[in-house]
Order: C-alpha cells, then sequence, then structure tokens
C-alpha cells in the first residue's frame, strides 16, 4: 500500500492544532464531496484519502502513533511491546552481542529479516464493507445490526454521515495469526435520496412553488423540512428563482451535538394556466397602468 501523507492530504502541517484539523476536514470534505462532484473519479478517491486522514489525525492517540511510525502506525503497539521483549532479553544476556545473529531488530524479526527468526503476532486483515442509508436515516442518530464475516454487530450511526465516508470497527475483521489481534472492519457508507432535498455538504436545498398572486402580493408558504414542516414569509415582488436562506434547518454536522447547516428554498413562480374573461381584463389594465 502506497504511504499517504494524512497531513498533506488535509494541507496542515505537522504543528496542527485539533481545531486546525476539523476545519480543514470540514472545507475539503465540502470541496471534494460526491453530491457536488458527480461521476468524478478524482474527487472521490480524494474525499475518501480526507476521510482517512480526518479519521487519523482527530484521534490523539493514533496521531501519536502515526507521528511516531509513519505508514506502519497501525502496528505501533506491535512495535513497542517487541521492543520491550528485545530489552528483557538483553538484560537475561547481557553481553551477548544481538547485531552478530543472536537476536534480530525487533522490526526484522517481526516482518521476516535476517537472525534468528520469532513467531510474531500478526494482526488479522481488515475487512472493507458497504452500508446503505437514505437521506432521512442519515438525519438522525440510530442502531443498526448488521452481518458481517457471519457476525451480527450492533452499532451506533451517528448523526450526519456523509455519502462515501469510511468509519473504522475495531477488532470486528479477520482472526490475527500467532495470537495477534483481529483485524478491523472499514464500513463505507453509501447515501440514497429518498426526498425533495439536495445535499451539499451540511446545508439543503429544495425548490418550492408558489403561485403568482403570492409572489406579487406576498404572503404565507408552508413548507417541509426534515425538521418539520415550517411557515415562511414571502416578500411581495418575489422574482421568479428567488433564493431565502433559513439558518440551521439543514443537515446535521457529524458528532456535533445540535449543530446543523441551513436550508435553501428557491422559490418557483407558477403562472396561471387558464384565465377567465374578467381575469384578463385586469391583466390588460395592470399592463396599461404599468405601461404609462
Amino acid at each position: 500500500m502506497d504511504f499517504i501523507d494524512y497531513y498533506k492530504v488535509l494541507e496542515l502541517s505537522k504543528t496542527a492544532t485539533a481545531d486546525d484539523i476539523k476545519k480543514a476536514y470540514r472545507k475539503l470534505a465540502r470541496q471534494y464531496h460526491p453530491d457536488t462532484n458527480p461521476n468524478n473519479a478524482g474527487a472521490n478517491k480524494k474525499f475518501q484519502e480526507i476521510n482517512e486522514a480526518n479519521e487519523v489525525l482527530s484521534d490523539p492517540e493514533k496521531r501519536k502513533k502515526y507521528d511516531k511510525y509513519g505508514k506502519d502506525w497501525q502496528h505501533g503497539d506491535a512495535y513497542e511491546q517487541q521492543a520491550r521483549q528485545q530489552r528483557q532479553y538483553g538484560n537475561q544476556f547481557d553481553g551477548y552481542d544481538t547485531d552478530a545473529g543472536g537476536f534480530s531488530d525487533f522490526f526484522s524479526s517481526m516482518f521476516g529479516g535476517g537472525g534468528r527468526q520469532t513467531r510474531a503476532k500478526q494482526k488479522g486483515q481488515d475487512i472493507n464493507a458497504t452500508l446503505q442509508l437514505s437521506l432521512t436515516e442519515a438525519f438522525k442518530t440510530q442502531q443498526q445490526t448488521i452481518t458481517v464475516n457471519g457476525k451480527n454487530i450492533r452499532i451506533t450511526i451517528p448523526a450526519g454521515v456523509e455519502n462515501g465516508q469510511v468509519i473504522k470497527l475495531k477488532g470486528y475483521g479477520h482472526p490475527g495469526a500467532n495470537g495477534g489481534p483481529t483485524g478491523d472492519l472499514y464500513l463505507t457508507f453509501k447515501l440514497n435520496n429518498d426526498s425533495f432535498f439536495t445535499r451539499a455538504g451540511n446545508d439543503l436545498q429544495i425548490v418550492q412553488e408558489i403561485d403568482l398572486y403570492t409572489a406579487v402580493l406576498g404572503g404565507d408558504v408552508e413548507i417541509n423540512t426534515l425538521h418539520g414542516k415550517l411557515k415562511l414569509k414571502v416578500k411581495p415582488a418575489t422574482q421568479n428563482n428567488t433564493k431565502t436562506r433559513i439558518k440551521g434547518k439543514g443537515f446535521p454536522l457529524y458528532k456535533e451535538e445540535n449543530i446543523y447547516g441551513d436550508l435553501y428554498v428557491t422559490y418557483n413562480v407558477k403562472l396561471p394556466e387558464h384565465l377567465g374573461d374578467k381575469e384578463k381584463k385586469l391583466f390588460e389594465e395592470l399592463r396599461e397602468i404599468n405601461s404609462r
């Protein structure tokens, strides 16, 4: 597997703070989100790298191992355990030349280097799986039971997951070798839109039809949102394709309590299809008044 520089992926330096990482992730996730880059394989790959980088760097323990071991950070615990064993052997056989073939370097002993071979513990193979959710399901935190590798796993899915987002479930992969730890499960979410809304990051967009009279004179219109029904005031002389923002009525931010994006409503003015004689006469009068 090629080494991916997670700091470079998030366009950060190694001195970045936790807040810097969070801000960079949100910015880049919106930029490369599959919903805003349809049929763009490059953007989709970039989005997956961004999620992977955030998964590691936003976790203090994982980041510490990544900073120390680089691409081999997932084997950090095994390295340190092997190092402790190496020091114990060194204390027991003080004066023994470990470079002369007695005990190999602990990195080599784990991955088949020269010298005395050991049956090193090996982590089990990871599993990749896909879980499909509807947009309305992803709107709320929920629990689901999935079956992977013959096991039923009950998981909690936080509200606000992204299409293409990957989360890791530790210890749900294949068994390890020689007493090594079990691999992990990497779960990719695939979101299907079952609503009238279009999602862009944590913002939602909807087209709302209004009649000509409401557009001209103003009035109230009731719309459905994922938060429930909402009444909006339409200003007089509202033009077709006018867009209005409703703050905090969009999609929830992932793992952020009670924080939501915005809802953008675009008004589509519907013209009357059938006019009676009286209505035609009134419109003609209006046209005449407007032309003076």
